[in-house]
């Protein structure tokens, strides 16, 4: 009788928490905002959060373990072409088009968080930084915005709809991993220690102080 190939670590905890704590502050930031009132100051410490992590994630695509740097999973179109059309083997980590979509979306977070600092509801509530800049300017920031959600929407009806593919067609469980953080059959394990936790600790204070500093001016 065979056995099933042994499962190795591929996520790192920093990874993981950073990928499920922005996936329910997105959650949290676009229901807050539908409901308004009293919810507005929460959407707004949802969006402080949500950069918070987007700057540690920046930051962590270059000093991470070796599945979560950008030049793990960054490839050129041909890489992308070949994915398209279902040759060469997936990897470990992100495969070129999930490498892409994972740009897409920070991409994507950032636009939105950064032009919500500038923004205004035209009623009561506006971002810590409008004051810096005119109310033309603000309210341009505030339209780009308001049209943000649909592009963020569209991009996570993307990504759960690559990962029902991956896991109903090509039988490939996406999400246990990033619970978990290994995969069955993978390659060499990636590092997942403490001293690369405390590396993860120290960047998201790092992000969470220039955040603090930026909404405090």
């Amino acid at each position: 009788m065979q056995r099933p190939p042994a499962s190795v670590r591929v996520w790192d905890l920093p990874t993981r928490l950073f990928h499920w704590l922005l996936a329910t502050l997105v959650v949290f930031s676009f229901a807050s905002a539908k409901i308004g009132g009293a919810w507005t100051e929460w959407h707004f410490r949802s969006g402080y959060t949500i950069l918070v992590l987007l700057l540690f994630r920046l930051l962590w695509g270059c000093a991470g373990n070796r599945h979560a740097r950008f030049s793990s999973f960054l490839r050129g179109p041909r890489a992308v072409a070949s994915c398209l059309a279902g040759r060469g083997s997936p990897g470990d980590g992100h495969s070129p088009i999930g490498g892409w979509s994972v740009i897409a979306m920070l991409a994507a977070l950032l636009v939105q968080a950064g032009t919500g600092l500038f923004a205004n509801d035209a009623i009561f509530n506006e971002g810590p930084l409008a004051r810096f800049v005119s109310s033309a300017v603000s309210d341009r920031l505030s339209t780009i915005h308001r049209w943000g959600e649909k592009t963020l929407i569209a991009l996570v009806t993307l990504h759960v709809g690559a990962v029902g593919y991956y896991l109903i067609v090509r039988r490939r469980n996406l999400i246990a991993p990033m619970v978990s953080g290994d995969r069955p059959g993978a390659g060499a394990p990636a590092r997942d220690d403490p001293i690369l936790r405390l590396r993860a600790l120290l960047l998201a204070a790092l992000a969470a102080g220039l955040v603090a500093y930026v909404v405090t001016l």
